[in-house]
């Protein structure tokens, strides 16, 4: 059961008059800034993998690739990329604190076991796995690039970076594209189902660059997880949700890809 005080976000009154002008400048500018532009480039990806020769299937995309021959320059290539995650993360929960919405209210109160951890895992199980078939029959279809989770040689710190980006994604994705974005549209007066069909548009438009495969299963992710937050009004289970989903992804494909034949 969630509690009234959790639930604050979602019964505020909607904004009026410069408000709305401010929040939809202040909307424009982060998507811009973040995820917003992703899309766009992603979309420009995927028609420029559909015009090469081979087409979307004949593409490969990594997801981690090294960044310099020189392993600590590499490392610190690495972080920085860590970082800038993180602070897109950042930026979504200090405009929202600003305005009187904290990370309690948008449920990144102390994390709880039974809650939190359990949910997780189970909504990564839920989209990871279909997740992984799905694209493994997009990919046979020509439908999706080949990915490659890690391109990173084979430096001591490749594991706990893995990890690292793992966090970092989840982090600001789920902080900016469903608790920032749903919250301040909310304010804008849009209902609960046109917030989540804008916060799933979003996330499956920025891996665009995966083919269209990969950008309905994230258009799926989006549903599922910013349905789930809007009735739970708990942001863990989904962090940690991405988090694992990802962290799997990036060094299940390390460690087994030349083990297996069945990974692309």
């Amino acid at each position: 059961m969630v509690s009234s005080a959790d639930s604050v976000p979602a019964r505020r009154e909607p904004a009026t008059g410069r408000e709305r002008t401010a929040l939809r400048i202040e909307i424009a500018i982060v998507l811009v800034v973040t995820f917003g532009l992703s899309g766009a480039n992603a979309a420009l990806s995927l028609l420029e993998s559909a015009l090469a020769p081979g087409g979307v299937g004949g593409q490969t995309v990594a997801l981690n690739p090294s960044r310099a021959a020189q392993s600590t320059i590499d490392l610190l290539f690495q972080l920085l990329g860590v970082l800038r995650l993180l602070g897109w993360g950042a930026l979504g929960l200090y405009l929202l604190w600003r305005s009187g919405i904290g990370p309690r209210l948008l449920g990144l109160a102390r994390i709880r076991l039974r809650g939190d951890v359990v949910p997780g895992l189970v909504l990564a199980a839920i989209i990871g796995l279909p997740g992984l078939g799905l694209y493994l029959i997009a990919h046979a279809l020509g439908m999706s690039v080949t990915i490659v989770p890690s391109s990173l040689g084979e430096h001591w710190w490749r594991l706990p970076v893995l990890v690292l980006s793992a966090v970092a994604n989840a982090v600001a994705e789920e902080v900016l594209v469903v608790a920032y974005l749903i919250t301040r549209l909310r304010r804008l007066g849009w209902t609960e189902n046109r917030s989540l069909a804008a916060s799933a548009l979003l996330r499956g438009s920025y891996h665009l660059y995966q083919g269209l495969g990969g950008g309905l299963g994230n258009l799926v992710m989006g549903l599922v997880f910013g349905k789930y937050w809007q009735r739970a009004n708990r942001l863990w289970p989904l962090v940690l949700a991405h988090a694992t989903i990802d962290t799997v992804a990036y060094i299940g494909y390390a460690l087994l890809h030349d083990h297996v034949s069945w990974l692309p």
